[in-house]
């Protein structure tokens, strides 16, 4: 009988592995949750597309520095969902959409 982990115990477990195994353990997991290599990216991601992002995921997701980022806001060129304290959160629609727009001005 094969023994049962529980969520906790299974991360705890990933915690301690070595590197190279985690990283391996990583990539299979990856390829049993997306076994399907045509799936869309609303497929993938889709479940993100009312969330809230920090500047730091923005820019990470954007591919670009912080800095960077924070000149387009300067700028106004990419505008927080809302400020709370001195933290700003992007939404990941306008993020998207963004992204799109450099993509064509590249072009």
């Amino acid at each position: 009988m094969a023994h049962a982990f529980t969520a906790e115990q299974l991360i705890n477990e990933v915690r301690h592995m070595p590197g190279a195994e985690c990283a391996k353990f990583f990539a299979m997991l990856g390829q049993l949750v997306f076994n399907n290599t045509n799936a869309t990216q609303q497929e993938v991601f889709g479940h993100l597309d009312s969330a809230n992002l920090t500047a730091a995921q923005a820019a990470e997701y954007l591919e670009v520095s912080l800095p960077t980022l924070r000149r387009y806001v300067q700028s106004n060129n990419l505008v927080p969902q809302a400020v709370v304290g001195r933290s700003q959160l992007f939404a990941a629609r306008d993020l998207q959409a963004f992204k799109r727009s450099l993509r064509e001005a590249k072009r």
